[in-house]
């Protein structure tokens, strides 16, 4: 069944990651969360970009003057204030926004945050401060590849270019200065095969999704062959093994 962005991840809204149990072993000198803490002080105002459900801000975003969480799926939203009201922080908000639509003010956040998820880099540089920063972090073309050649599609499969070279070229399109794009290596132990179906239920991996015809996407069911194939194939002491190809940019602007 084809369906628009919106629909598609406001299906899943109901799911947690926090469920799904996995280790991760990093391969790369370069962490999300830790570059959050390097730009961003007590006087900082922040917008994450794709906050889902407000996880990573309530539990890893330092503390600072501001920060907005925005996602254009309301169900998120709807948890994300569900989480803020557990957690008792009173510097965030979360609200609705569509990422290629921001309604955020000009010249008005310190640092923007955004991962895993689409963004409108010439909004992003708009609505930053002068000398502000974006931190971005990204899944690529080859991420879980090997898992995308058994069943022969999957997110950005067929597109020629990387994701990271799109984000890349579009940032410095924008403006912004001193861009530094850095691929990130990683490989996730699943404890189970639950653990890992419960993922590419969670995630466009084995969907038709395209970075560059991104108008309407295709949930296809998971073939419980090709998956117990893969199950067998990569179970190791550590768990079911699945490497990752993500990549992280930092701009200022």
């Amino acid at each position: 069944m084809k369906t628009n962005e919106y629909e598609y991840y406001n299906s899943l809204a109901n799911w947690s990651f926090s469920e799904i149990k996995y280790t991760s072993e990093n391969y790369t000198n370069w962490v999300y969360e830790d570059q959050i803490k390097k730009y961003v002080n007590k006087k900082s105002k922040v917008l994450d970009l794709g906050t889902a459900a407000g996880e990573k801000v309530l539990k890893t975003f330092p503390e600072c003057a501001e920060i907005l969480g925005t996602d254009f799926s309301s169900e998120m939203i709807k948890n994300a204030n569900i989480n803020l009201e557990k957690s008792g922080r009173k510097n965030i908000s979360f609200r609705v926004m569509n990422n290629l639509e921001m309604d955020t003010p000009d010249n008005y956040f310190d640092v923007v945050t955004a991962r895993h998820t689409i963004t409108n880099k010439k909004q992003i540089y708009k609505t930053l401060k002068d000398g502000g920063f974006l931190i971005l972090r990204g899944v690529d073309k080859l991420d879980c590849w090997s898992l995308k050649r058994l069943f022969n599609r999957g997110q950005a499969f067929y597109d020629k270019k990387p994701i990271s070279l799109i984000d890349y070229e579009e940032i410095l399109d924008a403006g912004f200065k001193d861009v530094e794009l850095i691929p990130l290596h990683v490989i996730e132990f699943y404890e189970t095969r639950k653990d890992l179906y419960a993922l590419l239920l969670k995630t466009p991996i084995l969907d038709d999704f395209s970075e560059i015809d991104n108008k309407e996407y295709e949930r296809i069911p998971v073939e419980k062959e090709l998956f117990e194939k893969y199950v067998s194939e990569n179970t190791t002491e550590k768990g079911i093994k699945l490497i990752r190809r993500y990549y992280g940019i930092i701009a200022r602007k």
